[in-house]
């Protein structure tokens, strides 16, 4: 249980991260010396260039890659083995083909012996809150990439984790998809509070879902400026064209073009 205090305690803390890997090339250096914190139902978002560690950041927050040197502590805890209080998404959804959508979901729930009744009765209303109520007992086949990406988010879900880690979750949508599905993960991490990690290259997707934005450096990826976003929630897409919204796109865009990310002609 946590106690009053809990909540101005950060709930992760990387330290002074860094990742080599070991190449027939030689060494390539993913991640120099990232430090940051992430509170309880705070949403973070690393927004860079490909190649700049996001993903090798979000998986050693994971526990399911090590750090060449540095630390991940949850809760006060170094993070030493694969965790079991996260949920991920990734950007492909990896579903199934011989489950049905509420077969997906409860993947999960069977894997952590969850009391079936109730995962099922969550799994259902998760995938309602997401727009596919009546999908329950569709096949990945009959679904849209929309649709199959909103059913690993709800399986990512169903037990409730401490914490959501996303790593380019839309990425392969098209344009509309993508807006529709980031307006549901908007409402369903305020509904639940979720913590969550979340990566992208998008510069609108960061500012509209997060309370901070990460901006990271082109490989080795360190931390270059983290941004307070102060847009009132719940947010809405019309938000996007706001002088508010603007500015914070614009300070991450001048970032890249100073770094040589972006380049005008």
């Amino acid at each position: 249980m946590n106690t009053p205090g809990d909540h101005d305690l950060p709930y992760l803390r990387i330290e002074n991260l860094s990742k080599v890997y070991a190449t027939r090339d030689g060494e390539v250096r993913a991640l120099s010396d990232v430090s940051f914190t992430q509170h309880r139902g705070e949403f973070v978002s690393h927004v860079g260039p490909s190649g700049c560690g996001k993903s090798t950041l979000l998986m050693i927050a994971a526990g399911l890659l090590a750090p060449s040197s540095g630390a991940v502590l949850v809760g006060g805890r170094k993070v030493e083995r694969p965790r079991t209080d996260i949920g991920i998404v990734f950007q492909s959804p990896v579903l199934l083909d011989w489950r049905t959508a509420l077969g997906n979901v409860m993947l999960q729930a069977e894997a952590r012996k969850m009391d079936r009744k109730e995962a099922q009765a969550r799994a259902g209303k998760l995938l309602a809150s997401v727009g596919l109520g009546g999908f329950e007992a569709r096949y990945p086949r009959e679904l849209s990439g929309g649709m199959r990406q909103r059913v690993s988010i709800c399986r990512a879900l169903i037990h409730n984790p401490d914490h959501l880690l996303m790593d380019e979750p839309f990425g392969a949508l098209d344009a509309l998809t993508r807006d529709q599905l980031v307006l549901d993960l908007e409402a369903l991490v305020r509904e639940r509070r979720t913590t969550v990690l979340f990566i992208t290259h998008s510069i609108a997707e960061a500012v509209f879902l997060s309370d901070r934005v990460i901006v990271m450096t082109p490989r080795p990826g360190c931390i270059d400026r983290i941004i307070d976003i102060k847009l009132p929630r719940p947010r809405t897409l019309a938000m996007r064209e706001t002088p508010e919204f603007a500015e914070y796109s614009r300070q991450i865009l001048e970032l890249f073009l100073a770094r040589g990310v972006l380049r005008e002609h």
